[in-house]
């Protein structure tokens, strides 16, 4: 890569970690490029919640005013690109997007998410965010006491079960398979009226992602308006990898009390380092990391 303007801070992903980052580092006087390709994984999401002044907006709402109030502070830069390789150079690191645009910094910070993957059933991937559910603290209020399941098995499968138990007494855990629970694990379950369901599942009903029915591949149905479920994930952007960074078993990239990762300079927020996906907590992060950096290039001087 060619030298290019030297920014303090890179961060990729423009979504609410990074931009938090980019915010505490605004106001700290530092010169910061956001590069984001503007496709955050909660675009299908219609409404956030649990969030303090922004209880039931839409992602887009919130993303869109807090890029507003980012960009008001003249040193922050944004750019609208795909990051497909990073190198370390003498005086920081240089990226290069999937266009070929190049730019360098001090220091990097990856914002950038994760991407789940969907299994192979008909109807999920058009269900995932708005009826087929991660978190109840995000959405279980707006479905509470629906006829809800849980998709999983083994010990995932019964630990979520009690916890969606608090939203919906009207609760079956669909394992799409042989259960591989414990006896206790059943007796608890069906001590609390928690049906456990191991047909497979063929289909999933819905209308514009709004759930109707499972459909099973033995040909019967069952009405359900609201699913949970714990999906596999990537990271969506290798190029933390590419520059040293490790990941933890889970497949996060790995980082300490202050976003820290195992490269030096390198930083990671949001839901590419935790499984809390919450947009209270991707600021959260974000912030931290802003005020983190913003210390460490003070200490650079002294």
């Amino acid at each position: 890569m060619t030298n290019k303007k030297q920014f303090d801070v890179i961060i990729i992903g423009g979504s609410y970690a990074g931009l938090a980052t980019a915010m505490a580092l605004g106001r700290a006087l530092r010169n910061v490029l956001i590069i984001d390709d503007g496709k955050p994984c909660n675009r299908q999401t219609p409404y956030s919640h649990n969030f303090l002044t922004q209880d039931g907006s839409t992602p887009k709402e919130i993303s869109t005013l807090a890029k507003q109030q980012v960009l008001a502070y003249n040193t922050i830069t944004f750019f609208e690109g795909l990051v497909v390789k990073g190198v370390k150079t003498e005086s920081g690191f240089e990226v290069q997007t999937e266009l070929g645009r190049e730019f360098a910094s001090t220091k990097i910070v990856f914002a950038t998410g994760i991407k789940d993957i969907m299994p192979e059933i008909v109807g999920f991937s058009e269900c995932w965010g708005i009826s087929i559910l991660h978190c109840p603290y995000c959405h279980g209020f707006e479905v509470k006491n629906e006829i809800t399941g849980i998709l999983g098995n083994s010990e995932f499968g019964f630990e979520f079960s009690k916890l969606i138990s608090n939203w919906t007494k009207d609760l079956t855990l669909f394992t799409n398979g042989k259960p591989t629970l414990s006896d206790d694990q059943k007796a608890g379950l069906k001590k609390n009226s928690i049906e456990i369901l191991e047909k497979e599942i063929k289909e999933f009903e819905h209308l514009n992602g709004r759930l109707e029915n499972i459909i099973f591949k033995d040909g019967s149905k069952q009405t359900v308006k609201a699913m949970y479920t714990r999906l596999p994930f990537k990271q969506t952007c290798t190029v933390a990898e590419q520059l040293g960074c490790d990941l933890t078993e889970d497949g996060y990239i790995k980082v300490d009390a202050f976003q820290k990762t195992t490269a030096t300079d390198v930083f990671a927020c949001g839901d590419n380092t935790t499984r809390m996906r919450a947009v209270a907590n991707a600021v959260a992060e974000g912030t931290l990391t802003g005020m983190t950096i913003n210390k460490e290039l003070v200490d650079l001087h002294f």
